[in-house]
């Protein structure tokens, strides 16, 4: 048995978060390391010691396994756990903190390598009679070869890479003409992620459903799993809503994933937590890889088990044996889990960097986050926000619970993808089973539809919701709220009080005019017909008289911006200035500007060159994944204003493209 008395955390986010408190828990002393972008994180404010590693890049800093070393040296850190990403799943790191004396909460390094190489654990589940998706797995990664392999399999075909997972290096291709520039971005995005630009090659499969198996073994021979989770809905090749167990599987389908996951971790010497992910077509069922660590999804194999997966890994890692047996668990009720990204799903789900306002979760749901309101959001790391997490007797339950809780989930000075995950928990396809990995690109009319502008009542409400909270804080309000002086607001003698106000939400503004005459108030919108008014704010919930419309909502103010829920809408209005000018629209077409800040690691183009209509021109790349801005008509390069290796703003120009003569 080897004593864990301090544990270092050598990740970020919410998975640093979440190891600390259980380890506290366990009364295990907790250290952090963080970046300079990092200083003052959630992260670090939760653990007992914190460490400065390096600068914002995460090659430079998280992905720093010296300096993760000299960090547990200097704090007396018996062990070391990984979380997900960055080292976790690198296995020289893993023998170098074996090395060092400490103790590494994962597997050996040498399941690491087996399982870590997508193509090494292919050859592996090959041997063992695992069934593939037809491919190609091999070591040759010349361009000519990949090239003949994919005709081989037959297009569609996905290029993934081998060292990784989470989408990175990942390309769905659909013709062979696609396939070199497709190649050449997918080595870019695996090298940048996981320092390996190797890659496989398999057919693509069109209706799959992604479900993963929960495998835990320890040092005594034992291995088990937890059940499945369906991680099917899916943008990017990356998950955004999961949930165990997995709808519609049957028990004997179940037993032969769960029996495939262990005998895959027996054959490697697995210890500790890992996922084994197979996809599923109509009755058949593939391996795809292992992940040798813990999943961002693993909250919702511990609400069916009602087990601390982190406690069994601290456990493990200590030479314990697992807590419980395979007959031991049962499935209890159903847990889904949605994934707030800092993201605009209305502009092909670009990431989104800058600060938190205002960052609110509702009771009743679990909640896994690394940030809180005025941290910011970096363009060095994932975007995501948090985790979101409901559990119920049923699905149904469980699906509602969470849509209930993205309802009353409030995040000002970023967009985001709650109002999707939303729409998706409510959809008639998810709601009855009936989804696969291409259920968001399918459906996307329907689910990215752009929210109805906000309504005369609607901006109302938010004005009248602004009055009530200035008068709260008036003095005068806090000695005697029904005095006249908070009660009346500004006032004129012998003449009625006035208050406009213009709200803008989005791209529409609306004038709203408040007169309060002694005892009587009336609201109008945009010179419409005035309405009797009457509204008290309590903490966060309005209630609110409109004429004959009684409502009550919630409203959050936070300066000179209020935001409104009503159910399931959700709409932000801030305070405007009724004489500034318009804003200038977007760039002019021939002005190429970035997306989203980032690095520019690609420029295909020279001045003078003439392009096509989409053709690739600068590639940027922002939270590991990579952008390409393309040519939206034919022309040529007037100008290019930037080199690879800038960090580009958003907005910021790039190429200057004349229309073709």
């Amino acid at each position: 048995m080897r004593p864990i008395r301090t544990l270092l955390v050598a990740n970020r986010g919410e998975i640093a978060v979440r190891v600390m408190a259980t380890a506290r828990r366990m009364g295990i002393r907790t250290v952090a390391v963080f970046s300079d972008a990092d200083a003052t994180a959630l992260h670090v404010r939760s653990a007992d010691l914190a460490v400065r590693i390096g600068p914002a890049p995460a090659r430079e800093s998280y992905l720093d396994a010296a300096a993760i070393l000299d960090a547990a040296r200097c704090t007396g850190a018996d062990a070391i756990h990984p979380g997900y990403g960055f080292l976790s799943e690198n296995a020289d790191f893993a023998e170098a903190v074996d090395a060092a004396g400490l103790v590494f909460v994962g597997p050996p390094a040498a399941a690491i390598r087996a399982m870590g190489s997508k193509s090494a654990a292919k050859a592996l589940m090959e041997t063992a009679g695992v069934p593939l998706v037809p491919g190609y797995h091999g070591e040759d990664q010349d361009d000519r070869r990949l090239a003949e392999a994919a005709d081989a399999v037959g297009y569609p075909v996905l290029i993934k890479a081998s060292a990784g997972g989470g989408g990175k290096g990942m390309k769905v291709v659909t013709a062979p003409a696609d396939f070199p520039a497709a190649l050449a971005s997918a080595r870019r995005e695996a090298a940048g992620a996981f320092g390996d630009d190797r890659v496989l090659v398999e057919r693509y499969l069109t209706r799959p459903r992604h479900i993963e198996v929960q495998v835990f073994a320890d040092r005594h021979g034992d291995a088990i799993h937890l059940f499945e989770r369906d991680c099917s809905v899916q943008r990017r090749h990356q998950k955004v809503i999961e949930e165990a167990p997995a709808p519609g599987l049957s028990a004997d389908r179940r037993a032969a994933m769960g029996a495939a996951a262990v005998a895959a971790a027996k054959a490697v010497g697995y210890v500790g937590a890992g996922t084994v992910e197979f996809i599923a077509e109509g009755d058949g069922f593939w391996f795809m890889e292992m992940n040798t660590r813990l999943q961002v999804e693993h909250p919702v194999t511990e609400a069916i088990t009602g087990q601390d997966l982190v406690e069994w890994q601290i456990r493990v890692a200590r030479g314990e044996p697992l807590p419980l047996g395979q007959d031991d668990l049962t499935i209890r009720g159903h847990a889904v889990e949605a994934r707030l990204y800092a993201e605009d799903p209305a502009r092909g789900f670009l990431p989104q960097t800058g600060r938190l306002d205002l960052l609110s979760f509702p009771e009743g749901v679990r909640v896994d986050t690394g940030v809180a309101a005025g941290d910011a959001v970096s363009h060095h790391y994932d975007p995501m926000i948090a985790k979101l997490i409901a559990h119920g007797p049923t699905r149904a339950d469980a699906l509602a619970a969470l849509a209930r809780a993205l309802d009353r989930t409030v995040v000002a000075g970023l967009p985001t993808n709650r109002a999707l995950l939303a729409r998706i928990l409510r959809h008639p396809a998810f709601a009855d089973a009936r989804h696969d990995t291409g259920f968001i690109e399918r459906e996307a009319d329907g689910l990215l539809a752009p929210e109805p502008p906000p309504s005369a009542d609607e901006a109302a409400l938010a004005a009248l919701a602004l009055l009530a909270h200035a008068a709260a804080r008036q003095p005068a309000a806090a000695a005697d709220p029904w005095s006249p002086f908070a009660t009346a607001g500004p006032f004129t003698p012998n003449l009625p009080a006035v208050e406009t106000v213009t709200l803008a939400a989005g791209d529409v503004s609306l004038a709203v005019r408040v007169e309060t005459d002694g005892g009587r108030r009336t609201v109008s919108v945009d010179g419409a017909e005035p309405r009797a008014a009457h509204a008290r704010l309590e903490g966060e919930r309005l209630d609110a008289r409109l004429g004959d419309l009684r409502v009550s909502a919630r409203a959050i103010v936070q300066d000179d911006a209020v935001h409104l829920t009503l159910g399931d809408r959700q709409i932000a209005f801030r305070v405007a200035d009724p004489h500034a000018g318009a804003h200038a629209g977007a760039e002019a077409d021939h002005r190429l500007v970035a997306p989203m800040p980032g690095a520019v690691i690609a420029v295909s183009v020279s001045a003078g060159e003439r392009v096509e209509k989409g053709a690739a021109l600068v590639v940027v790349e922002a939270m590991k994944m990579e952008h390409v801005v393309r040519a939206p008509h034919a022309g040529v390069v007037a100008r290019i204003d930037v080199a690879v290796g800038d960090v580009v703003a958003e907005g910021t120009e790039l190429v200057v493209l004349d229309e073709a003569a």
